[in-house]
């Protein structure tokens, strides 16, 4: 299995080719399909959100085989999310896991939203996700109470970015583990709708 820093570099180089219209990849390749019936071999493991804007093997222009891709609205981290992060790390020896957000989240919005309101609550299975994004929200809210609705999401998407990378780094002893003795490396990012870019900007060695 490949090093975190070649695994963070293929998938840099797959969103310049995704950016770029040069994408190699094809999900219906018959032939990775068949490579992969008895085993994977995942490089990267992705937590991304459920936007259906984003999925991480297109943005990453990657195939069958090469992610291990674990998705919920607002790239929350719960702990059976945890739970399928660590089968991949320590199943498949993959040592590098991406926390994928995105800009315009629709999940960190409707917390801003349900902040905002008088009710100040969504719907409850609902809320079980933004209860994980509030406090990402307030702590934008608070830094910039003139800020628009849009600035406050901005803020609010990387906030909870490195909330949901801490919490992976903090909420497992198996995944401690495995990056304090055996190379794993966590790293934050943000896939931007508008470009097609994704920004790595926490954790990144």
């Amino acid at each position: 299995m490949i090093g975190a820093s070649e695994a963070l570099e293929r998938l840099r180089e797959g969103n310049r080719r995704f950016v770029a219209n040069a994408s190699q990849h094809s999900i219906g390749n018959e032939a990775r399909r068949r490579e992969n019936v008895d085993a994977q071999e995942p490089f990267a493991v992705v937590l991304g959100c459920s936007d259906s804007r984003a999925p991480a093997e297109i943005v990453f222009d990657q195939g069958i085989g090469d992610l291990f891709v674990v998705r919920v609205a607002g790239n929350v981290v719960q702990p059976s999310l945890v739970g399928s992060v660590e089968f991949a790390c320590s199943k498949f020896g993959t040592r590098l896991v991406v926390v994928l957000g995105h800009s315009n989240c629709g999940a960190v919005r409707a917390t801003l939203d349900a902040l905002q309101s008088p009710e100040g609550q969504v719907l409850a299975n609902i809320g079980a996700i933004t209860e994980f994004i509030r406090p990402s929200v307030e702590a934008a809210l608070a830094s910039d109470r003139e800020a628009d609705a849009d600035d406050i999401v901005e803020k609010a998407v990387r906030a909870n970015v490195r909330t949901s990378a801490d919490t992976l780094r903090n909420a497992s002893e198996i995944i401690a583990r495995l990056e304090r003795d055996e190379g794993l490396v966590i790293v934050g990012a943000e896939y931007s709708l508008e470009t097609g870019l994704v920004d790595f900007f926490d954790g990144v060695p």
